[in-house]
């Protein structure tokens, strides 16, 4: 039996402050990152169709501060502000946050805010993790078609704009897509998120370092967010 993971959403409208958070969550293997928003209104939204159970929230941001979109929530999560400027930490803790982090935020004083958070929740067990699946197929709209694509056949997929490159041993499919859309439909098979823009099939890795992951003689970026998580993975 698993200790069921901290579901965590990442709110910040500076695209480097928020890479920081999403890296120091994949970092810990105790939290999930569900998701990330560069502003509230999108977060509200995700408030609503996602099971969240802590959430990072910078103060300062465009059309609605932080601490005035979490009066907004009847039931908020858990909550651990992010901020460069130190005088809204009294309005932070207010709203029973329970951590405030000044930017820039260090592991060690993120790990720190986490552990105040782990000792609060409740301890609750999930059964063991199934078996990843290898059958199976998946669907790829392209050309006015859907394509069928048997998942053993896939070595992986790159995003470029709003599209996906789906790469087979032995064709390549172009549709459009998200790949975070992508990413959840292919939770309960064995793939690896590496990048930004690259999710790989484990089994169909030849060799692998901290910068660059060797699929079918092709080689593929692993960025510094992704590293921790993929080496966890692979070992």
């Amino acid at each position: 039996m698993l200790k069921q993971r901290i579901r965590c959403l990442a709110v910040d409208d500076e695209p480097p402050a928020l890479d920081v958070i999403v890296h120091h969550i994949q970092a810990v293997p105790s939290l999930e990152l569900v998701g990330t928003s560069p502003d509230a209104i999108e977060a509200m939204s995700m408030l609503t169709t996602k099971a969240v159970d802590l959430l990072f929230l910078d103060i300062q941001m465009p059309q609605l501060l932080g601490t005035d979109f979490v009066r907004t929530l009847r039931n908020p999560p858990k909550l651990i502000f992010t901020t460069a400027h130190r005088e809204f930490a009294v309005e932070g803790y207010d709203l029973n946050a329970v951590d405030y982090l000044l930017k820039p935020i260090s592991f060690e004083r993120f790990l720190k805010a986490v552990n105040k958070v782990i000792e609060q929740a409740p301890v609750t067990t999930i059964a063991a993790p199934e078996t990843p699946r290898k059958d199976g197929f998946l669907y790829f709209r392209t050309n006015r078609k859907t394509m069928k694509v048997a998942v053993q056949d896939i070595l992986y997929f790159e995003s470029i704009g709003d599209y996906i490159k789906v790469v087979t041993n032995n064709k390549t499919i172009v549709t459009k897509q998200a790949i975070s859309a992508l990413e959840e439909e292919l939770a309960h098979y064995s793939f690896v998120r590496i990048h930004r823009s690259f999710i790989v099939a484990m089994d169909k890795i030849d060799s692998y370092s901290k910068e660059i992951i060797e699929v079918n003689r092709q080689q593929l970026p692993v960025s510094r967010m992704y590293r921790l998580e993929v080496e966890r993975r692979l070992k």
